[in-house]
């Protein structure tokens, strides 16, 4: 398996699907530029808006996007992988969908993947999120196969969910993703340690392209997009909220390294749990 250089492209979407286009492929072409073959954008690259009936105005059916469109030419033109961390767009059956796409260098999409987990929470300060009120989650977890490395497709949330990134490494995923829009006061406290911990538990990469800065529909979100090594450290990070880009070489081979070191893969093992179970409730 031979090395290659990814990038992460960090966002601000607005509430202007063309425009934030715009502002995606421009970086996008700056990364190609740099030597990039797989770039990734962030969770939401086509729009951030927290209305759902603005949303709804805002976002068409796959086929319609004029955003995964325009991505696709791109992906081309470029002849790049490009991860779109994930669009806003219609099902067939009319729900709205979270959902990532992996673009080919011929421009057509080689993966598609529903965001599983959604962010529902009640966050301290009276920050408080319901995405299972305006998404319909996923039920597949997916990998695709690049010319150099398999990688394991999520979006955001699911990063707290260890067992869907253990599950993609065990069917053979060196590098792992999470493009995400991560709040402010989580990411604050959390964005670090768990691309890190997801990184080291699985020997493998991961990539997670972000949202940052203070959005036009009011949110904020933490930026800081990274990518880890499958030793835990921190390759390349755009250590800020700013829309930019960086880029670090992966080299697959890193990984079956490390996974020869400590092989946690292989030392896994089904278990059960046992005990007096509804003496702890009494007790309680």
């Amino acid at each position: 398996m031979n090395a290659f250089r990814a990038a992460c492209v960090q966002m601000r979407s607005g509430k202007n699907p063309s425009e934030n286009s715009l502002q995606a492929s421009a970086l996008i072409k700056q990364a190609a530029a740099d030597g990039a073959t797989y770039i990734q954008t962030p969770e939401m690259t086509n729009l951030l808006v927290g209305s759902k009936a603005e949303l709804l105005d805002r976002i068409s059916a796959e086929w319609q996007d004029v955003s995964l469109k325009a991505f696709k030419r791109l992906a081309d033109e470029l002849s790049i992988w490009l991860h779109i961390g994930s669009l806003a767009v219609l099902r067939e059956d009319g729900k709205i969908v979270n959902r990532a796409f992996v673009i080919s260098p011929e421009g057509s999409v080689a993966v598609r993947y529903d965001k599983i987990h959604m962010f529902d929470v009640d966050l301290p300060g009276g920050e408080s999120w319901r995405e299972s009120a305006t998404y319909q989650p996923g039920n597949s977890a997916v990998c695709c196969d690049l010319p150099w490395i398999r990688f394991g497709v999520a979006i955001c949330y699911d990063i707290r969910f260890p067992t869907l990134f253990r599950a993609q490494a065990k069917a053979g995923a060196f590098m792992l993703t999470a493009p995400a829009a991560f709040t402010q006061q989580t990411g604050q406290a959390h964005w670090h340690v768990l691309q890190r911990a997801r990184a080291i538990e699985n020997t493998s990469f991961v990539v997670s392209a972000a949202q940052g800065g203070l959005h036009e529909d009011g949110r904020e979100t933490y930026g800081h997009s990274i990518i880890v090594s499958p030793w835990g450290d921190v390759l390349a990070e755009l250590d800020n909220n700013e829309p930019g880009y960086m880029t670090a070489m992966i080299d697959p081979e890193s990984s079956t390294r490390a996974r020869q070191r400590i092989p946690s893969l292989q030392n896994d093992k089904e278990f059960e749990i046992s005990g007096d179970f509804r003496a702890a409730e009494t007790r309680a």
